[in-house]
């Protein structure tokens, strides 16, 4: 009797051991994690304008701007931002099937607003 109560004792410790192993494993957060990309707004540019993501891949723009309110938006993926000077801003995305993805100030900033804009490749 007392035997089978250690080998019940020692199989719940191991399972409970085993379980926690495994909730240790998924629940880690850089697996997770979406990626963060920044993102810096200038007269009449973006850094950088050409963004690399792999399909389905989640992800974070950090967007920044140094001299007057920008608009941050990436049409096709559903999302956009207003940039003030000085704050930064986070931008959850989700990158959709390959293709090349237009992103663009939507917010005139002045002569030359017309040209600010980049490209998220997604593969």
């Amino acid at each position: 009797m007392i035997s089978s109560i250690v080998g019940r004792r020692a199989a719940l410790g191991w399972m409970l051991g085993l379980g926690a192993a495994l909730l240790a494993g998924s629940g880690r957060g850089d697996a997770a994690a979406p990626r963060v990309i920044r993102v810096h707004a200038r007269k009449f540019i973006f850094t950088p304008d050409h963004i690399p993501l792999r399909a389905g891949e989640s992800v974070v723009f950090e967007l920044t701007a140094q001299d007057v309110i920008m608009g941050f938006s990436v049409p096709d993926f559903g999302v956009r931002a207003d940039v003030p000077p000085g704050m930064t801003v986070r931008l959850p995305a989700t990158a959709r099937a390959a293709g090349k993805y237009e992103f663009l100030c939507d917010i005139f900033c002045g002569s030359g607003h017309e040209t600010m804009n980049g490209v998220i490749e997604v593969t």
